[in-house]
């Protein structure tokens, strides 16, 4: 019987996959194409999203081979009214957003997993999936697996989630989006992303690494009944006329081109007893704002530590239903802000424009917003502390301390051995300790080792006054766990929250 199967060979079902194989639990990934695919929608990685591949060990020379933004341009009847810069390091975020194909960080993610060992199984084609008390029986084309847990991150049209009879209710937010991947002679920076906006009629360029390469994307027009692509680029040429006044034998080869149907869905639940959901498969939304992908990639992570746990034997099965408790709400959050923006840039109704021209538009000029939408839409502000293991309201704190659940930054942090290391570039499949400078390290990693397996003690190369007196358990997707000063204090949380059963070795055992 395999430990875990995943259904889906994007990258949340290649994140996902890496997160097990590196916690050394048994995984099978299964994709009903026969090959990688050469085009995608997604391109884009968050700060949030490059920060998973980093502790994941993908993330690789991906940053060195994207194009890094560092504005947002939006026109309004033709002239720029909003310059957001978006590559301005905050306090917050200092990693730019990365623009690439949704290709280039899946070949990086099976890279990483066939560094250990494992390789997708194309043409593999799902046909059914029966689960029991004991596991799930997956039936393809001359053969049957028996696997212990079955995540679907197969997207919009899971076999897995329709097998399993989760709910996938929404609604279509714009009926029509085109799309094309074209090397053009644009007027734009390389490193700008320009918007045009007239009326209700919106077109957006975004370049992409390689010679002169552009992602064009715009709503079709409402009298569009059009069903193929064969208009697409014609339609995208003619708004690059209408908007910015340019010529259509500036677009010159066309790389790709595609129209595809944007909806608002949600599943109803992420789990179903021994069959999980994760990526699109669980939520789809407007592409506005770039946060798809990413929310995919922070799912698997998510997931991946809570189910090696469960998998292992050492969490009970419970510990998944935190997954959906802590991302769920998160998806829930995405698909309403970007539905709204997709609403707002559109321009639905004549007062809608008028607030978008006049008001919307004009404020991202200021600094203040700036700061926030880039803070939002980089996605490091998400935290889960009103979540199943975060702070509870019972538990005292110290005013200003990181809580349960926050993101811990990736700050310089020193090994036992005194070599120098990155906090997030030790997590991944591992937890770490921040332990103070005088603090028993070995005390405080034995007693979470017994409960979560490989633990790292680091002590943190610049400590806040926050970190001074207490030690800090890291989880593997760099959240807090907890943080206290005793290790009694550690193994009782542990318990739980975790509902970990602690190996004790036979010397305690006789104590």
């Amino acid at each position: 019987m395999s430990g875990v199967v995943i259904a889906g060979a994007g990258p949340t079902g290649l994140a996902l996959a890496c997160g097990l194989a590196g916690a050394g639990v048994p995984v099978r990934i299964v994709e009903k194409r026969d090959g990688p695919a050469t085009t995608s929608r997604a391109l884009g990685l968050q700060p949030r999203g490059a920060e998973v591949l980093d502790r994941l060990g993908a993330l690789a020379d991906l940053p060195e081979r994207s194009v890094r933004i560092a504005r947002v341009v939006t026109h309004v009847d033709g002239r720029p009214m909003a310059d957001l810069r978006v590559g301005r390091p905050t306090k917050l975020v200092t990693r730019p957003g990365l623009l690439m194909s949704q290709t280039e960080v899946e070949a990086a993610l099976r890279h990483r997993l066939s560094a250990s060992g494992i390789e997708v199984e194309w043409g593999r084609e799902l046909l059914s999936v029966a689960q029991d008390a004991s596991g799930v029986t997956l039936s393809f084309p001359g053969e049957r697996i028996r696997s212990s847990w079955l995540v679907g991150c197969d997207g919009a049209h899971s076999r897995v989630r329709k097998a399993a009879e989760i709910g996938f209710p929404g609604v279509s937010v714009i009926e029509n989006f085109l799309l094309a991947d074209v090397q053009a002679d644009l007027p734009v920076p390389p490193d700008t992303v320009s918007v045009w906006l007239r009326a209700d009629s919106m077109l957006g360029a975004f370049p992409l690494p390689g010679d002169r390469v552009w992602r064009l994307m715009a709503p079709a027009r409402r009298d569009d009944t059009s069903p193929g692509d064969e208009d697409v680029v014609g339609e995208l040429t003619r708004l690059l006329r209408h908007h910015a006044g340019l010529d259509p034998s500036v677009v010159g080869t066309v790389l790709w081109s595609s129209r595809f149907r944007i909806h608002r869905r949600l599943a109803s639940t992420y789990r179903r007893d021994r069959i999980l959901l994760a990526g699109d498969a669980a939520h789809i939304h407007s592409p506005f704002g770039g946060q798809g992908m990413n929310t995919g990639l922070g799912d698997a992570e998510n997931l991946a530590w809570k189910l090696a746990l469960v998998a292992e034997g050492t969490a009970p099965a419970s510990l998944l239903d935190t997954y959906e408790a802590e991302r769920r709400p998160l998806a829930r959050e995405v698909l309403a802000s970007t539905s709204s923006l997709t609403r707002l840039v559109v321009g639905d109704t004549p007062l809608a424009r008028a607030a978008r021209d006049r008001l919307f538009v004009p404020l991202m000029n200021r600094p203040l917003v700036q700061r926030l939408i880039w803070e939002q839409s980089s996605q490091l502000r998400i935290h889960y502390r009103s979540g199943p293991l975060g702070t509870r309201l019972t538990e005292r704190r110290a005013l200003g301390a990181p809580r349960a659940g926050d993101r811990v930054p990736d700050v310089p942090c020193t090994r036992p051995d005194g070599s120098s290391t990155r906090l997030h570039a030790e997590l991944g499949a591992r937890w770490a300790l921040l332990v103070p400078v005088h603090g028993d390290a070995e005390a405080y990693a034995s007693v979470a080792g017994r409960h979560v397996g490989t633990v790292v003690p680091l002590t943190a190369a610049v400590p806040s006054p926050a970190r001074r007196r207490h030690t800090m358990l890291v989880r593997p997707d760099g959240h807090l766990a907890w943080r206290g000063s005793s290790t009694a204090a550690l193994d009782t949380w542990l318990g739980s929250r975790l509902g970990t059963t602690t190996h004790r070795t036979p010397e305690e055992q006789d104590t």
